[in-house]
């Protein structure tokens, strides 16, 4: 009897044990996955309804062509999926307008060396490929900037700026970066801009119709989850404070045109250092306060996960295409101040 107890106890804990080892390896996996078949919003607008935020070429949008996602949000602006416009008619378009963009991306320290490369050579070969483009390249050491050749009407100019200690204190006072260089250097050159972090790699064309006045992106990992599980700043001591918002935005990739974007960069400073003053750090950093700022402020065009995408996600029936895609991670080795 004592033997049998011993086995069924051995039984159980083996049970027990093969189950976590299941739940531990495959449980994200399948929370992901399970996360894709939440359904999105639809967009309100009937078909053949004209959007109320966007630019004249947005009439060219096909709404209705994508049944299995949202295509415009409550406030019509619209967001941007694969199959929704003609990417000829929308390079054609820019090119008559003469619109011009800045890229502008942060390579400070470890990441430098570690992504900078990677990112401007795909940049050339996917992003808006059909204009002119600068690159802006913000870095602590400007002659690590690796020498990229860039095709016609593109060029690189490098922004020297301060090291801070911790990585947090990088985002954040990127904004006041961007604001500077916008008010210094690119309004005279770009009418639009747009903003990335460098630990990304363009995988596909990221063009011309994800331009507009102002423009969010949807975060990869939230865009099925119900808005009570947004990660919004909790903390009513903090300016980014929110009780609740229209969507979850990744502030890896963010833009517009100089006019908006420096407005946004600017605000968002002003609250990260009222924040500073008070002895309180927004949950995600300048994250939470752009998502904030999104929220007072409502974007003309949202751009879909397919233009910031992470392959640890898995298989999406919506992803149909994926155009820019996170470099693998090392905050282990490369948030440590040197």
């Amino acid at each position: 009897m004592r033997v049998f107890y011993k086995a069924k106890l051995v039984l159980t804990c083996a049970g027990c044990a093969s189950v976590l080892l299941f739940v531990a390896y495959f449980t994200p996996t399948s929370i992901r996955y399970l996360e894709g078949l939440i359904p999105m919003n639809r967009c309100y607008l009937a078909p053949g309804e004209k959007l109320k935020l966007g630019n004249s070429i947005d009439a060219s949008l096909d709404l209705w062509s994508r049944g299995d996602v949202q295509t415009c949000t409550d406030w019509g602006a619209p967001v941007i999926w694969d199959g929704m416009f003609d990417p000829d008619h929308y390079d054609q378009e820019h090119r008559r307008n003469h619109s011009s963009v800045s890229l502008t991306v942060f390579a400070v320290g470890r990441y430098l060396d570690a992504y900078l490369e990677a990112f401007l050579l795909s940049a050339e070969r996917h992003f808006m490929v059909a204009l002119p483009v600068t690159y802006y390249v913000f870095t602590d050491v400007p002659q690590r900037v690796p020498n990229i050749q860039l095709g016609p009407g593109r060029s690189l100019k490098v922004v020297r700026v301060q090291r801070h200690s911790r990585w947090q204190d990088i985002s954040m006072m990127r904004m006041r970066a961007i604001a500077d260089a916008i008010e210094s250097q690119i309004r005279r050159y770009s009418r639009y801009v747009f903003c990335f972090d460098v630990d990304q790699v363009f995988v596909g064309r990221f063009g011309s119709e994800a331009l507009g006045d102002s423009v969010a992106l949807l975060h990869a990992y939230y865009y099925h989850q119900p808005q009570s599980l947004y990660t919004y700043d909790r903390n009513p001591r903090s300016r980014a404070y929110m009780e609740t918002g229209d969507f979850y935005y990744h502030a890896a990739v963010f833009g517009g045109s100089w006019q908006t974007v420096k407005n946004m960069t600017e605000t968002c400073y002003q609250t990260i250092m009222e924040d500073k003053e008070n002895q309180v750090e927004a949950l995600w950093h300048d994250e939470s306060h752009l998502n904030k700022y999104l929220w007072l402020h409502k974007p003309s065009r949202v751009l879909s996960p397919e233009y910031c995408w992470s392959s640890d996600i898995g298989y999406r029936s919506d992803m149909h295409v994926t155009r820019l895609l996170w470099a693998k991670k090392r905050y282990d080795t490369l948030r440590i101040t040197e």
